[in-house]
């Protein structure tokens, strides 16, 4: 078997998608939950220790929220308080309707399934906020696995945990070039290198833009995941949800 390089899109067996930003639309619904988190803390909108840290949450987009709440509170008990009223703010927000696939997000998903890979969800928020989203666009069944950071032994992105936890799991290629990752942040990007991933593309549907993406390590920058299925080969379904 010849050995898998950037440019062959249609040797992918395994895509790895992230979620917010990516898939799903939330409309900023992190910062909104942030502040709830950051008021538990004390800290204040419109304060100078309230931009600074809101600075640090916009920076690390895609990285598992207790590894940001433990970088901005320091001890553990308040980076748990802190990270628990997050995801509780956030949860909320997402039972409130806040939320929506990206467009084209589920149709590429299936095109993707439909020739033959597997396609595995993942995301920096714990599982109880993952599942809550699931829930709320009806996807728990799309595809065969989704991941959160405990479910790769609690390291999140940038590390390359998830990725290769998506390979270990499913065993769906034999080649960690086979593996294509798309996310909208800059951790995603070397989260995907960091694997080993044939296909690392970033999309400009959340936290980052272009230089962003390409300065982490993009091999590709598409519009939206809806571009997925044509840059790996698949033409995908473009009936409308």
């Amino acid at each position: 078997m010849s050995e898998l390089t950037e440019s062959s899109t249609n040797d992918i067996e395994l895509v790895v998608l992230d979620m917010a930003g990516t898939t799903v639309a939330d409309g900023g619904l992190v910062e909104q939950a942030f502040d709830a988190a950051a008021r538990e803390l004390g800290v204040e909108p419109g304060t100078p220790d309230h931009a600074e840290k809101l600075a640090y949450v916009r920076a690390t987009m895609g990285e598992s929220k207790i590894s940001v709440f433990r970088h901005l509170f320091g001890d553990e008990d308040a980076a748990q308080r802190a990270n628990a009223r997050f995801e509780q703010a956030y949860g909320e927000l997402v039972d409130g309707g806040l939320i929506a696939p990206v467009p084209g997000a589920r149709e590429a998903v299936e095109a993707l399934q439909a020739a033959g890979i597997t396609v595995v969800l993942s995301t920096g928020f714990a599982r109880v906020t993952q599942d809550a989203i699931l829930a709320a666009l009806g996807w728990q069944d799309l595809v065969p696995l989704t991941l959160c950071p405990a479910d790769a032994g609690g390291r999140g992105r940038p590390y390359p945990d998830m990725v290769l936890a998506a390979l270990l799991r499913t065993g769906a290629t034999d080649a960690v070039q086979r593996i294509a990752v798309a996310g909208d942040t800059s951790y995603d990007m070397l989260s995907g290198r960091r694997a080993g991933a044939g296909i690392v593309a970033g999309v400009l549907t959340g936290a980052h833009d272009k230089e962003q993406l390409t300065s982490a390590g993009a091999t590709h920058v598409l519009g939206s995941v809806a571009e997925l299925p044509a840059l790996l080969g698949v033409v995908s379904d473009d009936r409308p949800a």
